[in-house]
């Protein structure tokens, strides 16, 4: 999150010999948060609780702060269904594990559904940024957000594994039929939460391999480094775009 907000200091122009970008929450191990200019980079753990805690926490602030306008983008990695590696997502909704496009949450013993439908016109705008750069592939799908990195994601390397590769394949072959491009264990809750509270977002994620050719990633280090960097130029070029426009 550091290495994005000095990205966008130089994209914004506000990057300055000397310039330091603290850590306004290093009081707290849960998460990590800089600024510069109106860009603020939030980190968050992995799996929807963690990312849960932050949103609560994050959306607070931001409505005691007397924000407007705002819009969240999550970027980050995941593994990809019939792509690339490297390839870019963007979200058009998160889907759970069977394939539903819902976040569901038990609330005081009572089952509670929420929306994960993503900004249509955000993804409208993400997808002419990624045009404009040329620069790697990106398209729009679903995103599968699971409880679990190994099972839930029909992982066969796990410590439980009861099913075969032939199962695998089904289910993840079923999972792009479905419309979905891409696993991984946020974006649910991210959707969920955001539309609760009307606020527009985004989801933008790097794939790091292709799930139905295996479970282990075997790209170079160097090469993952730059694959990590590629939402955050699509997301960098689409917030200098809306800034240059206001």
């Amino acid at each position: 999150m550091k290495a994005f907000i000095k990205y966008m200091a130089v994209e914004l122009g506000l990057d300055h010999p000397g310039a330091e970008y603290p850590d306004i929450c290093e009081g707290t191990d849960r998460y990590a948060m800089f600024k510069v200019g109106p860009v603020l980079s939030v980190s968050h753990g992995m799996g929807i609780p963690s990312i849960a805690i932050m949103l609560h926490e994050l959306i607070k602030l931001l409505y005691h702060a007397r924000c407007s306008d705002i819009t969240l983008i999550r970027i980050g990695t995941s593994g990809g269904i019939g792509l690339e590696p490297g390839s870019v997502v963007i979200t058009r909704q998160a889907v759970d594990g069977c394939f539903k496009q819902e976040f569901e949450q038990i609330v005081l013993g009572k089952r509670v559904v929420r929306n994960t439908h993503l900004d249509d016109w955000l993804v409208q705008e993400l997808v002419r940024c990624s045009a404009d750069l040329g620069e790697f592939p990106t398209v729009v799908g679903n995103t599968m957000c699971t409880l679990d990195f190994y099972e839930g994601q029909g992982r066969l390397d796990g410590a439980l594994c009861s099913y075969a590769e032939k199962d695998k394949q089904e289910y993840l072959r079923a999972a792009y039929e479905a419309g979905i491009r891409n696993i991984e264990m946020e974006s649910s809750v991210f959707a969920a939460m955001c539309n609760a509270c009307g606020l527009r977002a985004a989801v933008v994620c790097v794939t790091l391999l292709n799930r139905l050719e295996g479970d282990q990633i075997s790209s170079p280090h160097e090469v993952l480094v730059e694959y990590q960097q590629r939402p955050q130029r699509l997301v960098g070029h689409f917030i200098k775009k809306c800034l240059a426009a206001s």
